[in-house]
């Protein structure tokens, strides 16, 4: 199956690069082009991508603005979208993840990342640049969260699995990495992940992994 991808970006030579780079991979299709916010909106309602692609700073309405309509917490239907932009800045992750996104790269991540977040995406998974993860989802917690032990806890009780699957989660690894380390199968760690979500209310990896900080499951540095 093609992913169908939406590419939001107020500069049109990044537009074109970020396309030549998506359409390289077989599996992967731009079927549209926004120069801003607004239009990223119109265009993602009419066309129904699988996947956007959004940067921050754009005029008329920025990246976060587009991805809060398109994949906030009233959307019924939310569109996966991925954050790529040139600031590795606290305040526009951490912006970006409360509005829905599903990932976050910098433009310098390179091709094959960019694909995997796209893949991931469109899978209902959630991927942010190994190289920033952990700072950012604990700096997220230092700035957002109640002190540790004091946010609600999950009426039924994590197993013991499903705590070591929390803290892999929280180091930023992947559907396929938590299998490997966790020597268990890829389908078995999606249903792990998958009673996560329900038991602690996140909506993908990346809320698990912001709840794993905020309650203290991983220290804080």
């Amino acid at each position: 199956m093609t992913i169908r991808v939406l590419i939001a970006d107020d500069q049109e030579i990044v537009r074109i690069g970020l396309a030549a780079l998506i359409d390289h991979h077989d599996d992967l299709e731009v079927v549209g082009q926004a120069a801003d916010g607004v239009e990223a909106v119109r265009m993602a309602r009419e066309l129904r991508p699988d996947v956007g692609l959004f940067d921050i700073r754009m005029p008329e309405l920025d990246g976060v603005g587009a991805t809060e309509e398109l994949a906030g917490p009233q959307v019924t239907d939310p569109l996966p979208i991925v954050i790529i932009t040139t600031f590795d800045t606290d305040e526009y992750v951490h912006r970006a993840l409360k509005a829905g996104a599903k990932g976050f790269l910098l433009k310098d991540a390179g091709p094959e990342l960019l694909a995997q977040a796209i893949r991931a995406a469109a899978s209902g998974d959630a991927l942010i640049a190994p190289s920033i993860t952990a700072r950012l989802l604990s700096s997220f917690a230092q700035a957002e969260s109640a002190p540790s032990g004091e946010l609600a806890q999950p009426i039924d009780p994590l197993t013991e699995r499903e705590e070591e699957v929390l803290l892999t989660v929280a180091k930023g690894s992947t559907n396929a990495e938590i299998a490997d380390e966790l020597h268990i199968s890829l389908s078995t760690a999606k249903f792990h992940l998958a009673a996560l979500m329900q038991k602690i209310g996140a909506r993908n990896r990346v809320e698990i992994a912001m709840w794993a900080y905020e309650t203290g499951r991983v220290a804080r540095g």
